[in-house]
């Protein structure tokens, strides 16, 4: 069989595709979208939220769970969070040198950040300019808290389906004094690529991808939005700058304005496709910090993933359970296929028609 019919035929078998930042494999079985469903269906996402809602925590103004007050704030704003995962001072619990039963001091801050003072609007609704002062205070949280910390994580759970909930704009930074999981495999096979090719893994591929485009969202000069090949999630995107960049304080403020306009286009996108507030986790990975900083990490590059679970409607989601769970990652739809769906999509906003 030549390759191009090999290719051809991707979207009609199930196969199997490799994801090298996590050194696993992904199961494609577009068939299944062909199957009836009959499963769960959630509730779609509430569409009219109030702008300033008086019991709303998050809200300028309003006084929070611990009874601290928020101040009239009229951009991002920033606090500790009033229930935090990690604290500064957690004792240790001391080592063991068992080998099934070993712990370890875990130790950090967590943070929520406020997009926007307004309730009713997400980041692909939000001014260019608006967006730009949310990615200026990430840098910033990085700088800061990585002066300190091995690994800063940015976060943002969007929608009840995510397990949101607060409807108002926001994220979360958590700080840690480790070095958790994800990134940890991610730097294992970012290192691995780099010492093999010579080259950083991530920035070969957006190459790489550029050139293809079958999977290509969205692009600029500076900025490359794909699903990637290996995605595992219905519409999950990568999100890469052109070029070798470590960490997100690292962009200029030209790739920082570049970086709000595309994320403006794909999150309109992902709103456009069912015509609703799309829920995703999506998170930010770059070099570590901490005492990582006096290392080389120059197979790193600056990365965001989105993870959004809707695969079928507004209402029908992706469930990672059975054997994903217990056997491996596995997709209903081909990565082409949705990168076209999503690429095919307006860039106007639904809501703004």
């Amino acid at each position: 069989m030549s390759s191009g019919a090999r290719l051809e035929s991707l979207p009609e078998h199930q196969h199997l595709r490799y994801n090298p930042l996590r050194d696993s494999w992904v199961l494609v079985s577009a068939h299944r979208m062909k199957r009836p469903w009959a499963g769960q269906v959630e509730r779609p996402p509430e569409e009219h939220i109030p702008r300033y809602d008086p019991n709303n925590p998050l809200c300028p103004g309003n006084k929070r769970a611990n009874g601290k007050g928020n101040p009239d704030y009229d951009s991002t704003f920033v606090f500790e969070n009033d229930f935090p995962a990690l604290q500064p001072d957690a004792p240790d619990p001391g080592s063991d040198q068992d080998p099934l039963f070993q712990s370890k001091a875990a130790r950090g801050v967590c943070k929520v950040m406020c997009f926007h003072p307004w309730s009713d609007v997400t980041l692909p609704l939000m001014k260019k300019e608006e967006v730009v002062n949310v990615i200026d205070k990430w840098a910033e949280l990085v700088e800061e808290l990585g002066t300190i910390y091995p690994w800063v994580q940015i976060f943002e759970n969007k929608g009840a389906m995510m397990g949101c909930s607060n409807p108002h704009p926001h994220c979360q930074v958590w700080a840690s004094n480790f070095l958790p999981n994800e990134p940890a495999l991610s730097d294992r096979c970012q290192r691995a690529y780099y010492e093999k090719h010579g080259e950083p893994m991530l920035l070969q591929y957006a190459k790489r991808e550029a050139e293809k485009k079958e999977r290509v969202v969205v692009e600029s000069s500076d900025w490359l939005a794909v699903v990637p090949y290996w995605a595992t999630w219905p519409y999950q995107t990568l999100l890469l700058p052109r070029r070798h960049v470590l960490r997100i304080s690292d962009l200029t403020t030209e790739e920082r304005e570049g970086l709000a306009a595309i994320m403006k286009r794909l999150l309109t996108k992902y709103d456009n496709l069912f015509e609703v507030s799309f829920p995703y986790s999506m998170g930010w990975h770059g070099a570590p910090t901490g005492p990582y900083l006096k290392e080389d990490n120059s197979h790193w590059q600056l990365h965001a993933h989105y993870y959004p679970p809707l695969l079928r409607s507004a209402t029908v989601k992706k469930f990672m359970v059975g054997y994903e769970m217990l056997a491996q990652e596995q997709r209903d739809l081909t990565p082409e296929q949705a990168a076209e769906k999503l690429r095919n999509l307006p860039e106007e906003h639904y809501k703004t028609r």
